[in-house]
């Protein structure tokens, strides 16, 4: 898909990867850029039209399928990170506000934009994963889980809309230079390093962008004896 004329909706598009997502579009040529937030007045991107939307609100998905007919690409990018593992006094709690975040969020956008896209020739959905949509650590338990639940939801949504012609983009990535990993002592990328990488994977046609090395290099433990995401050994 070519970004050139495309209409572009970007959710979480207020910092991080998602300003940087919906910044690039702008500068690729799109016809219309929608930069999403939950508060749209903290978007300031020269270009692109500011949305209020909170992914998790089903009346705000509503008003951004009436008010974006001629979509032709849907950026599932909004997402959150609660800092923890599994066994932990809240993990219960934090594992419900990141799956709705960062799977039912995509999960009801792709549902009602879906129609839109095929209308429009088929159009693209990319939705933000991560390395840790394969890995988990100490610190990422429940974030992972949410991550993985949205790669398996990512793969179902490409077969589901195979028919239509809409091309479904699974993004990962290993830790970025942004707010959400403010407090992580580990290399980071620059966002709109990663963003120029998926767009160029868009636009290649790819099904799935390993936007950085530290993707490339998980993605490829899949085929070792001990692969990265089973952790160290016992012992």
């Amino acid at each position: 898909m070519n970004l050139k004329d495309a209409v572009v909706l970007v959710t979480g598009a207020n910092r991080g990867l998602g300003k940087a997502l919906a910044a690039a579009a702008v500068q690729a040529g799109a016809r219309k850029v929608y930069a999403a937030a939950r508060k749209p007045e903290t978007v300031d991107i020269a270009g692109a039209t500011p949305l209020k939307l909170d992914v998790t609100n089903a009346a705000d998905i509503a008003a951004a399928v009436r008010a974006i007919p001629d979509l032709t690409l849907l950026v599932n990018n909004a997402g959150i990170h609660v800092v923890g593992g599994v066994i932990r006094p809240d993990a219960v709690d934090a594992a419900r506000a990141e799956l709705e975040a960062n799977f039912f969020g995509p999960l009801a956008l792709s549902n009602a934009f879906a129609p839109v896209l095929g209308r429009n020739g088929g159009g693209a959905i990319i939705n933000i994963l991560s390395a840790l949509s394969w890995a988990s650590f100490p610190s990422t338990g429940t974030y992972s889980a949410s991550k993985a639940a949205a790669w398996a939801l990512t793969n179902g949504l490409r077969g589901e809309l195979a028919g239509q012609n809409t091309q479904v983009v699974a993004a990962h990535m290993g830790y970025m230079d942004t707010d959400m990993t403010a407090n992580v002592d580990a290399p980071k990328s620059a966002p709109a390093d990663i963003a120029h990488a998926i767009y160029a994977g868009l636009q290649a046609g790819d099904d799935e962008v390993l936007a950085d090395e530290v993707s490339k290099q998980v993605r490829a433990s899949f085929a070792a004896p001990r692969a990265f995401y089973l952790g160290a050994p016992r012992g």
